[in-house]
């Protein structure tokens, strides 16, 4: 048979490479590892409790818990009981504690998988002792409201739930493990006394006849802070991300790394005259002959719009502003004089060290945090961890 042979090194079965993502978060889990590492010896002899709801604040929970782990964290934190049962279908079997829960909640998946339930009312007490027994009971750790006003069982309850806790204890159905509460950051002064109302809590606990091993009230920022807050164990949340907890304190001042670099790629480039308006409504007009750059991420990929005329992304080694209102699935680069082609890497946030904006100025150009910043990106976005 006649004709030209098939490439022996490519194979009958070879595809095309795959052309560069049009959008990614390259996520670095030895930050985890590292971060994780570095507050556990800040803080020890207290533990370290990895925070990694809301799909780890969007890095991806799995892979944040197992290098949290790696680096020193022995508890793993998720908001509810589907996020700590994730982990446990992908095999992680550390201790994990899941707080929030509906007003009636079924518990009986969770204890039969020994997630730890965070309780916070007295009905969820009872769900759990009743998805518990002797042979298997429910692990719980009380939740207190020492003044944060959100969940957590309010001080006129206290010894209510106490003396249940106690009685279901009693019954064999329910382990009461920990103690814990919510610090609200607001000042030093407004966290000591919210830790004066936890010791009381305490005190009236063991006057109950409970008698919790752990007691946890700080997340990172009050962990870093207030070393008398530490207690048995403290909440790692924003800070395992590399991100800070406090305005005008960076990631590097903490001995923190950012684990996550968001970038994009030009898809298009053109020069455009003064005078020129660009996007809706036309909120930005060219004040001279420049290079604009079209940059395919919106607020659909959780880009906010209130960057729009106020954020900056880096092209070609250079800081460049987010022009015009941000679209859906794209925004607009003014970038001068630079020379710039469709295909060129951008990075909109990552390591400030690198020479990239960081989390916080994004946070600052939309008027809000970094824990949004990071959480709020869409599934569009592919993440690659590495």
């Amino acid at each position: 048979m006649s004709g030209r042979a098939p490439d022996a090194a490519a194979g009958p079965s070879a595809v095309p490479a795959a052309p560069p993502a049009l959008r990614r978060a390259i996520v670095d889990t030895s930050a985890f590892t590292a971060n994780a590492a570095h507050v556990a010896a800040v803080v020890a002899p207290a533990a370290v409790m990895a925070v990694v709801k809301a799909d780890g604040y969007g890095h991806g929970a799995t892979e944040v818990a197992r290098a949290a782990l790696a680096g020193g964290a022995t508890w793993l934190g998720v908001a509810d009981v589907d996020e700590a049962l994730a982990l446990r279908s992908e095999g992680i079997d550390a201790p994990v504690l899941a707080w929030l829960h509906g007003d009636d909640p079924d518990f009986t998946t969770a204890v039969a998988h020994d997630v730890t339930l965070g309780i916070s009312t007295r009905t969820q007490l009872e769900r759990a002792a009743d998805a518990g027994s002797p042979a298997h009971p429910a692990r719980v750790h009380l939740k207190v409201d020492t003044g944060l006003g959100r969940n957590g069982i309010q001080r006129s309850d206290w010894a209510a739930v106490f003396e249940a806790a106690r009685e279901a204890e009693a019954s064999g159905r329910l382990v009461v493990e920990g103690l814990f509460s919510h610090l609200s950051n607001a000042a030093d002064d407004h966290d000591l006394a919210q830790l004066a109302a936890f010791d009381e809590a305490g005190a009236r606990a063991a006057a109950a006849g409970l008698r919790p091993t752990i007691r946890h009230l700080a997340s990172t920022a009050g962990a870093l802070r207030l070393p008398e807050t530490r207690l048995d164990l403290v909440r790692l949340g924003i800070g395992l991300y590399g991100l800070s907890p406090y305005g005008g304190v960076g990631s590097a001042e903490l001995g923190l790394t950012p684990a996550m670099r968001v970038e994009a790629r030009l898809i298009a480039v053109k020069r455009v005259a003064a005078g020129v308006g660009v996007s809706y409504g036309y909120t930005y007009r060219a004040a001279s002959d420049t290079t604009l750059g079209l940059v395919p991420l919106g607020y659909a990929d959780g880009i906010p719009r209130h960057v729009s005329n106020t954020g900056s992304v880096w092209v070609n080694g250079a800081i460049h502003p987010i022009v015009g209102r941000v679209a859906m699935d794209q925004f607009v680069v003014d970038l001068g004089e630079s020379v710039a082609a469709v295909g060129d890497r951008v990075v909109l946030f990552g390591d400030p060290a690198e020479g990239y904006p960081s989390a916080d100025d994004w946070a600052e150009a939309a008027s809000t945090i970094n824990y949004e910043i990071v959480t709020r990106l869409g599934r569009r976005v592919k993440r690659v961890h590495g």
